[in-house]
Formats: C-alpha cells, structure tokens, sequence
C-alpha cells in the first residue's frame, strides 16, 4: 500500500541526513522558499512512479496530481489497489477485499506536499545531501506529530518548475510506516479533469459512507 511501506534502493542510496556541511541559513531558507515555488508552480503534472515495500517488492503504476489536493495513485494490471486524493480527503480503497479508507489529506505527510499554502520555512528544514545537484526537504509539523514526516527529494533542473524536478519523497506516518515513491518521466501543466480523482465504491450498497 502507498502509505506502509519502505525506502527504495534508489532513495536509499542518497545520504539523506548525512551532510559534508552545514548550509548556511540564508541558503537553507532560499532553497525552502524554492520549494515552495515548486509546489506552487506546478498546478498539474503526470508521472509514472515506483514503490518498493520493506520485503523490496515494487509495485509501479501511473501518478496524476492536481492542485490543490487532488492525487491519484493508479496502480499497474493486476493490482486491486487504488489511492485518491479529492482535494479535501485521502482515500484507500482495497478491490479485493472491498474496503475503504479516508483521512483527511492534511493529516498525512502528503499534505505537505498537495497543500500551495502550505509556508515550508515553517515547518521544513532543508536535509544534506553532500550532492550539490540533490535537494532534499524534511517536512513535519512539531505542534502535529501525528500527522508524519515527509522528506521530499529534488534534482535541481533548470528547465523544471522553479528550477527544480521531484525525483521522489519518504513518508513516515504516526504509526511509523515508511511508504516510497520514485518518480520518473513527469509531464507539468497538463490538462487533468476532475473526474480523473473520482472513484467506484466497492462496498456492498448500504455500508458505503
């Protein structure tokens, strides 16, 4: 599942946490406020995405974002899973065994990253690579533990919404579930519709709600 699972070897491999140097914090603050500019920015976007779970099973599958809030894991053939997120809540739902969860999106790490209003030198701080090219933002908020950390990784790309490209992000919820995803061939601005985050409810009528 999207959100229970662990780093793959691709995000793994960054020394996330593990600086050559201390930033300085006007430098720290900049590269937070570009963060912010590329959350901002990007109004839509497609990608296709990889998650590897803790036994180092990968599922891949088809991302569509749409601010503000709207996600949508598609899951490659085969897999009964499906994640949504229509601006206001994140919902789970299981095909196989017919199931549905819903959060509000604000209370999981995604929220950092689905929310434009969001002011990241509040709550983020920027984490070392000892790469230059790689920028890497922890985001938490200490009054909320609950609610997870995400450490949301960039390549720094010139031609990508301010300057930078999500190669991929770690979540850890409340429950200390590690989730990854990695990110390959994104495609920003373009033309999403809203029934791209809708969704078939596959509960027995009358235990739907």
């Amino acid at each position: 599942m999207a959100l229970a699972a662990t780093a793959p070897l691709a995000l793994a491999a960054l020394p996330v946490g593990r600086a050559a140097a201390q930033q300085a914090p006007n430098a720290q603050q900049a590269d937070l406020q570009k963060v912010n500019a590329y959350i901002r920015a990007v109004t839509s976007m497609t990608a296709d995405f990889t998650q590897t779970d803790r036994n180092g099973q990968s599922l891949t599958g088809k991302l569509t974002l749409k601010q503000p809030g709207k996600i949508r894991f598609q899951y490659q053939k085969g897999v009964p899973l499906l994640i949504v997120g229509d601006g206001k809540a994140l919902t789970v739902i299981d095909y196989e065994v017919r199931q549905v969860q819903r959060w509000p999106i604000g209370n999981s790490p995604l929220g950092a990253l689905l929310d434009p209003t969001r002011d990241l030198s509040k709550y983020g701080k920027v984490i070392q690579t000892g790469d230059p090219s790689v920028l890497s933002v922890e985001a938490r908020d200490p009054k909320r533990p609950e609610f997870g950390t995400i450490t949301m990784i960039f390549q720094r790309k010139a031609s990508a919404p301010a300057g930078l490209e999500l190669y991929g992000w770690v979540a850890l919820d409340s429950q200390n579930n590690r989730t990854s995803v990695r990110l390959a061939n994104p495609q920003y601005g373009v033309p999403v519709p809203d029934s791209a985050f809708k969704w078939t409810d596959p509960r027995p009528k009358g235990r739907a709600g």
